[in-house]
């Protein structure tokens, strides 16, 4: 495996998205929502951009609601016909989390090479 330290952040969450359980053990929303909070307040707490911009480039490329939390943007793309409540079936946090980590990418490359945006 490739030094986690010389990795770029979009190469550091593909590795964490392969192996979710190995950096955190069960896999769970809210488990894997925690280490990405985490992770954004120690890159910035380091001078890093951390996920400076995720929450608006949601707003920006999909029709989520702007007064709520990444989290609860993610599952509103995810299970756009869902209705209120927060507990998800199994297969529900899955494809969260699938959702979750296909966009997360696609910020991070767009973020790495700005001219490839749309």
């Amino acid at each position: 495996m490739t030094n986690l330290m010389e990795m770029s952040e979009r190469e550091y969450f593909a590795q964490f998205a392969k192996r979710t359980g190995m950096f955190i053990g069960p896999t769970t929303l809210s488990g894997v929502t925690a280490f990405v909070v985490g992770y954004d307040q120690a890159a910035r707490r380091h001078g890093g951009p951390g996920l400076d911009g995720w929450r608006e480039w949601l707003m920006a490329n999909h029709q989520v609601s702007g007064n709520l939390v990444w989290e609860a943007q993610i599952r509103q793309i995810a299970l756009p016909s869902r209705q209120a409540g927060w507990d998800l079936t199994p297969e529900q946090e899955v494809h969260v989390l699938k959702v979750l980590f296909e966009l997360l990418d696609k910020f991070l490359a767009e973020r790495e090479n700005p001219a490839a945006q749309p």
